[in-house]
């Protein structure tokens, strides 16, 4: 299928060369030497700025090229894939301006856009040494300066280009009692600022992944600020903030998406190349398994994204459910996907220098923050919880808008702008997205009726909905709950979760097989292959009996194999990698290669793509231990989410404990705002 936000993220991708290629900019070399030395990736960021990577930051309304959130979903994935230190460092303008966006005057909008065009770094100053994401415990002060301003004094800690960015979005208490109506988001331009008496800024905070960020922090001392620079009503802080991070928690699948894409990759190499046995690894059973696990893994997290970014613009109203659901269920999975490949990989998964330039633990170490910012997985989850009414309310009623999340499932149908306003804290309806599976899998019965290769997909999606009906049974037990919320219910929250996806990844099949059955990436879609594996891999997460080798995950691993040695991402859709990345993992079995797509054709006002050439090498595949327990051993259950591998460190929604030093330790309480940066 060939799909508009692929080719532009073509286009990126094509434009930054040869990852393998260490003379390249942006190249692993590269990014591995800046993680090293724990330097900001600069002179990559201005290959991004030469783009136009800024444009993307900024709704078409103002002036940019912000047309829908899928195309920013999938060329900040280009990004993520290669480094997410970069992903983040850059990427954390948009969240900076993102306030703006959904509550600033035209003048405010006007004024940020010209900023973020010349590159002017944005952050947003959300969390506090002291409270972390419980933001309505906020210390940061405006006190009124007699002129309808303010003076800014406090602290905020733990935030992305602090130093480095000129602008900062500051969530601030402007009411000295506080409350849900006690913040204000401030605009503070530190240029109009004198430093060292205004304000100073903390130094770099040492971190174990993206070491190269500017995670760092900023204190005011009486800092004058203007009347003009209060972004929404005064005392509106809470919500425009809440409402700004249903967008950025939806965007954040990009950076799990980007990270999966890569550690794959690895260790798909790994597997096709590695020796054990007289046998490559890729032909042991057990390798096997664990590599088609991870791989429906990728592709479930890939449809979900897809939906809810899509859903930003169809559903509005009911964004603050998918994108809770996507900003949990994303990054865990994709931690739970690095979990499995390190069972493959080894002593490899932790060696630097050895397998793929020693990238694969930079992916792990980097990618751990994911789960934690914009809102940390227990925050999401007790987002759900707290909906838990109009949702069991909308599933029995049927009033989830179905039109809207249709539209959404349907890749033919264009999107309309997103207009901000429709933005809601609660979902009153429902979700439509979940309301629309009776409707898919009727849809699905229809097709199967004359396709016996869909049946054992039916069978599936006809359990999944059973499983719901038990879901909402579950919900409906917790929908008085307020604060004090017990662990049961954020299990349920889970699963909720969970069955969100499978309704996700149905509707999208449905709504697109005969489309998306054309081009390199058919083979998944042809015979229902990535939907049946990934509804058994959905079901089998929430506990259902499941078989032990799903039918799907022989033809998966063809197409995974097939995607590598034609040079394509293992993806729901065409995207041709760098022919140098291509070059470094070709497949030593015969296999019927796809053509590649042509690369979309650069925006008019964007320099052509360039550096698409140039020696091909391969990482460096070293020597391994001896991984006998692949060959000898049965299956460990895979890590679901909300789960983590042994000795990392996240949030446990079934024991309630976080292990970040990012703020409260405590359950988040009822619409609290508690939030991790």
């Amino acid at each position: 299928m060939d799909h508009a936000p692929y080719r532009v993220a073509q286009e990126l991708e094509l434009l930054l060369g040869d990852p393998e290629d260490p003379d390249e900019v942006f190249s692993h070399a590269r990014c591995l030497e800046l993680d090293e030395k724990e330097e900001f990736p600069a002179e990559i960021c201005r290959v991004l700025e030469d783009w136009g990577l800024p444009e993307y930051y900024i709704p078409a309304e103002h002036g940019g090229r912000l047309t829908d959130y899928e195309t920013v979903l999938q060329v900040m994935r280009v990004v993520a894939r290669r480094d997410l230190t970069v992903a983040v460092g850059h990427g954390k303008t948009y969240l900076g301006g993102v306030c703006v966006w959904v509550s600033g005057t035209a003048e405010q909008a006007r004024a940020l856009a010209a900023d973020i065009r010349a590159a002017v770094p944005v952050s947003l100053a959300l969390t506090e040494r002291a409270h972390g994401s419980d933001l309505i415990a906020g210390d940061v002060l405006g006190e009124p300066d007699g002129t309808a301003g303010w003076l800014l004094s406090g602290e905020k800690w733990l935030i992305n280009n602090a130093t480095r960015g000129s602008l900062l979005s500051v969530l601030t208490r402007t009411s000295s009692d506080g409350g849900p109506r006690g913040f204000t988001v401030l605009l503070v331009d530190k240029r109009r600022l004198s430093a060292g008496d205004d304000y100073h800024c903390i130094d770099k905070i040492r971190t174990h992944g993206i070491r190269g960020a500017d995670i760092s922090g900023i204190v005011f001392d009486g800092a004058p600020v203007g009347a003009d620079a209060a972004v929404g009503a005064v005392g509106g802080g809470l919500e425009t903030v809440l409402k700004a991070l249903q967008l950025t928690r939806t965007m954040c699948a990009s950076l799990s998406l980007g990270a999966a894409d890569h550690a794959l990759r690895i260790a798909w190499d790994f597997t096709e190349r590695r020796e054990l046995y007289g046998r490559r690894l890729v032909e042991l059973p057990q390798a096997r398994h664990v590599l088609a696990g991870a791989a429906t893994d990728v592709l479930i997290g890939e449809a979900l994204a897809t939906v809810a970014a899509r859903s930003v613009h169809t559903v509005t109203d009911e964004l603050s459910v998918s994108a809770a659901v996507t900003k949990y269920l994303i990054p865990t999975g994709t931690e739970a996907v690095i979990a499995q490949l390190t069972r493959l990989l080894g002593a490899r998964a932790f060696l630097k220098d050895v397998h793929a330039r020693g990238m694969f633990q930079k992916i792990d170490r980097d990618h751990r923050i994911v789960g934690l910012f914009d809102g940390n997985t227990l925050v999401n989850l007790n987002s759900l919880v707290n909906q838990f009414r109009s949702l069991v309310r909308g599933w029995r009623r049927g009033t989830g808008d179905t039109a809207g999340a249709n539209a959404a499932f349907d890749l033919s149908r264009p999107l309309p702008p997103l207009d901000p306003k429709r933005l809601s804290l609660v979902a009153r309806r429902g979700s439509g997205i979940m309301a629309s599976l009776p409707d898919s899998v009727a849809l699905l019965r229809a097709e199967a009726a004359g396709r016996p290769e869909l049946k054992e997909a039916l069978a599936s999606a006809v359990r999944l909905v059973s499983v719901v009906e038990r879901v909402h049974e579950a919900m409906d037990e917790y929908r008085a709950v307020v604060s004090d919320v017990p662990p049961e219910a954020f299990d349920v929250a889970r699963r909720y979760s969970l069955c969100l996806a499978g309704a996700a990844c149905l509707g999208l099949w449905v709504h697109n097989q005969q489309t998306g059955g054309q081009g390199p990436a058919g083979g998944l879609w042809r015979d229902g292959v990535w939907l049946r594996a990934a509804l058994e891999r959905l079901l089998e997460r929430l506990g259902e009996p499941t078989a032990e080798e799903p039918e799907a995950y022989p033809r998966l691993l063809e197409e995974l194999r097939r995607a590598g040695s034609s040079g394509a991402l293992f993806s729901l859709f065409a995207l041709r990698l760098h022919p140098g990345d291509a070059a470094s993992v070709t497949s030593p079995a015969p296999l019927g290669a796809h053509s590649p797509t042509a690369p979309h054709a650069p925006h008019p006002s964007l320099p052509p793509p360039g550096r698409t050439t140039g020696p091909l090498r391969a990482p460096g595949t070293g020597q391994s231990s001896e991984l006998r327990e692949l060959a000898t051993s049965t299956a460990a259950p895979a890590a679901s989410p909300g789960t983590h591998p042994p000795g990392l460190k996240g949030n446990d929604p079934q024991t309630g404990r976080t292990a970040t030093d990012t703020g409260s330790h405590q359950t988040p309480g009822h619409q609290r705002g508690r939030h991790a940066e």
